[in-house]
């Protein structure tokens, strides 16, 4: 079951939502959004991003809360501002790379990742600080991490592992 290639009949289409929808991939969404600048797959039940780069003007992605380990395709959108990929199945650091390629990129929202986790497994100032200085050398052009200014390099965590991430 497709969408189809329903942006042909909406081809000034720069915003659109679809948390919480079943869609298995993005690739089902077609190839004709090519105005689409915002895009909103939260709880989509998403495993990967194939297909992502279809959508050549994307400036903002959402894709919070689904299972994506891969985050490859990201690395093609050129005008990618704003990327939030908390709660998903990143395990590897080396994933960032990818993101890393997205020159424009300024927020990027990572927390509740099997790395993430892992960078922090008690949450406590020192791991926060590794994991804030691993991501900022990594993306040096970016702003915010984790809804918090990239320049606040060691900040007190008050982060616990949420329910929404074991979901």
């Amino acid at each position: 079951n497709s969408l189809g290639n329903f942006g042909a009949h909406l081809p000034s289409l720069v915003q659109l939502k679809l948390n919480s929808s079943f869609i298995a991939s993005v690739r089902d969404l077609g190839t004709s959004l090519t105005k689409l600048q915002v895009l909103w797959m939260a709880r989509c039940s998403l495993t990967d991003l194939d297909g992502i780069p279809s959508f050549c003007s994307l400036k903002e992605l959402y894709v919070a809360y689904n299972s994506i380990s891969d985050v490859s395709p990201v690395s093609m959108l050129e005008h990618l501002e704003v990327l939030d990929l908390e709660g998903n199945n990143i395990a590897d650091i080396v994933q960032i790379y990818y993101v890393a390629l997205c020159s424009k990129l300024n927020t990027l929202t990572l927390e509740g990742n099997p790395f993430y986790l892992q960078q922090n497994p008690g949450t406590s100032e020192d791991s926060n600080c590794n994991y804030r200085e691993m991501v900022k050398k990594l993306i040096p052009h970016l702003k915010y991490l984790d809804d918090i200014p990239v320049s606040e390099t060691c900040i007190q965590s008050n982060c616990t592992v949420k329910k929404d991430w074991l979901i």
